[in-house]
């Protein structure tokens, strides 16, 4: 490999950086921005970060897998660069500058950095002078293998990067994010990358604004809460952060593929407002999406030069042991489980019943040292009084969770800063390792709800509640919902139970019409009948009911 300095982008990267301080976010940036200055007593050198090309013929194929470039890493650090530009005099600049130069940490030595949105968002390659910018073969650029989601490409090596993008248009709008959650093989693909030592930021892009449109939550990506630039503070504490720790911390945490949740776990656990564990351990810690607000880089630098490789946390992974959230439910016969990966499960609430449950272990985690665990299973969003969390064993390495249907439902301000409250139809619960030195970063369940629907629960005088009626018209009110996901039907049901309890019919209202139909759904005349999807490039989602032709 031939290391080169790097243009610097003329471009300003700010683009329209939607953040709740804008004014804030510019100053931020423009420190970050600032003109490349040569480095004096260094060789003479500018300080300019350095670059590895990644061509065609660097990746190898296995199967139906992503392509891996084996060979592509960060280059080794110049001794003879600085740490951080010289200009930069703020208290995390002059920290990490001393830590390197003390040899406590070690640096930048082999790090990438991948910019995914050609230079709309960046760092300046005189910011970091030793950290290594990944960059495409003009084949691979034509293709698009550099642009958007990382994924396709796998570099087995220290990675850290962002695409200030979204899909801006058409049905399936959104962020970047809720396109890999609600996409096949995505959330594989995610973790996938999260546990081989790559960490990406993405802004949210109008998918967090006044509603939370994510009908999940995770660790595997940061989402920063703006458009594009807003992820540009996350990508320099990030970048600060994995060159604070010691050389042998690191290489444990590589080893073990760590890097990217004990970076979540960093950043997480040194947000303005978490100063303790039980601040940690609590929804303050864990939103969907991150105000670059509530950045500290000066502690997270801390956190992560004083960590020991005795001490780095283990990554919590989950298996499913039992649950009720089926394959095929409701009327459109649609499956419930979103995706089942190890560190995020998201379920999908599309049957008619007031309360589901899931059984889940968390065996499968295994402290890097050998240490004992204790498991923390912590309500992060939902309605306390409909959710039920029963850990099984003194060590808490299972548990019984027990949800009801939540109507959409409104969280305090976001993160206590901005006075803006936020819809939500999502339930999270996190899970947490201690190994007696750290908390591990979470894994989060997940469970959303089709709130376009207007459902009505009722309690009988004994038993559990049960479903009343369902206004299926989300397009005749205007209620968005995910095309991805959900589907709209012009009716609404109301059911009847029998003396036991159990479901004995229901009656569809549609427009001024009126029918009756059986348990089973089908129409209670006898005449039979099967549901449909509606699917067209250009509208959501219509579920409509097909009548069999009695002559056939």
């Amino acid at each position: 490999m031939i290391r080169t300095t790097l243009q610097r982008n003329k471009s300003s990267c700010v683009g329209q950086a939607a953040s709740r301080d804008a004014y804030g976010l510019l100053k931020w940036m423009r420190r970050l921005l600032r003109p490349a200055v040569v480095v004096l007593g260094f060789w003479g050198a500018a300080g300019h970060a350095a670059e590895v090309t990644l061509t065609l013929k660097d990746l190898t194929s296995f199967g139906s897998g992503p392509k891996i470039a084996q060979n592509i890493s960060g280059l080794p650090a110049d001794p003879a660069l600085p740490a951080v530009d010289p200009a930069d005099e703020s208290g995390a600049a002059q920290q990490l500058r001393g830590l390197v130069a003390r040899g406590v940490s070690q640096g930048f030595d082999q790090i990438l950095y991948d910019n995914r949105d050609r230079g709309h968002s960046t760092l300046s390659p005189s910011r970091f002078p030793n950290l290594t910018f990944l960059k495409y073969a003009p084949e691979l650029v034509s293709g698009g293998a550099d642009y958007g989601l990382a994924g396709p490409i796998l570099v087995p090596s220290l990675v850290f990067g962002n695409s200030s993008t979204a899909m801006t248009s058409g049905l399936h709008a959104r962020s970047l994010v809720r396109h890999v959650m609600t996409a096949p093989g995505g959330a594989a693909r995610a973790y996938r990358d999260y546990v081989s030592n790559s960490l990406y930021m993405y802004p949210e892009h109008r998918d967090h604004d006044a509603v939370d449109l994510y009908p999940a939550n995770w660790p595997y990506t940061t989402v920063s809460q703006g458009s594009s630039g807003s992820d540009y503070p996350f990508m320099d504490a990030t970048a600060m952060t994995l060159a604070a720790f010691p050389a042998d911390t690191r290489a444990a945490l590589e080893e073990n593929g760590l890097i990217a949740p004990t970076v979540q776990m960093i950043m997480r656990r040194n947000l303005k407002g978490v100063r303790t564990q039980a601040n940690y351990l609590s929804a303050i810690a864990h939103p969907t999406v991150f105000a670059w607000e509530r950045l500290q880089p000066e502690r997270m630098i801390g956190q992560a030069a004083a960590m020991r490789p005795e001490d780095i946390p283990p990554i919590v992974r989950l298996k499913v042991v039992e649950e009720n959230f089926v394959q095929s439910t409701g009327l459109a016969g649609l499956d419930e489980h979103l995706f089942t990966t190890p560190s995020a499960i998201a379920r999908i609430w599309r049957g008619f019943a007031w309360e589901r449950q899931m059984v889940v272990s968390a065996a499968p985690t295994v402290d890097p040292n050998g240490h004992a665990l204790r498991f923390d299973w912590v309500l992060l969003r939902g309605d306390p009084t409909l959710v039920r969390i029963e850990p099984q064993g003194p060590d808490g390495k299972t548990a019984r969770i027990t949800v009801n249907w939540h109507d959409a439902f409104v969280l305090p301000p976001r993160n206590g800063t901005d006075g803006e409250a936020l819809e939500t139809s999502r339930v999270d619960i996190g899970v947490f390792a201690w190994n007696g030195r750290s908390d591990s970063a979470p894994a989060i369940i997940s469970i959303s709800f089709p709130t376009h629907q207007l459902r009505t629960y009722e309690a009988p005088a004994e038993g559990s509640a049960r479903l009343v009626s369902i206004d299926y018209d989300a397009q005749g009110r205007g209620a968005p919902y995910d095309p991805r996901l959900h589907w709209s039907a012009p009716w609404v049901d109301r059911f009847n139970y029998a003396a036991d309890g159990t479901l004995h019919r229901w009656t569809r209202t549609t427009g001024e019409a009126q029918e009756d139909f059986d348990a089973a759904g089908q129409p209670a005349d006898g005449s039979g009948a099967t549901y449909q999807l509606v699917l067209t490039p250009e509208e959501p989602p219509l579920l409509s009911l097909v009548r069999e032709d009695p002559e056939n």
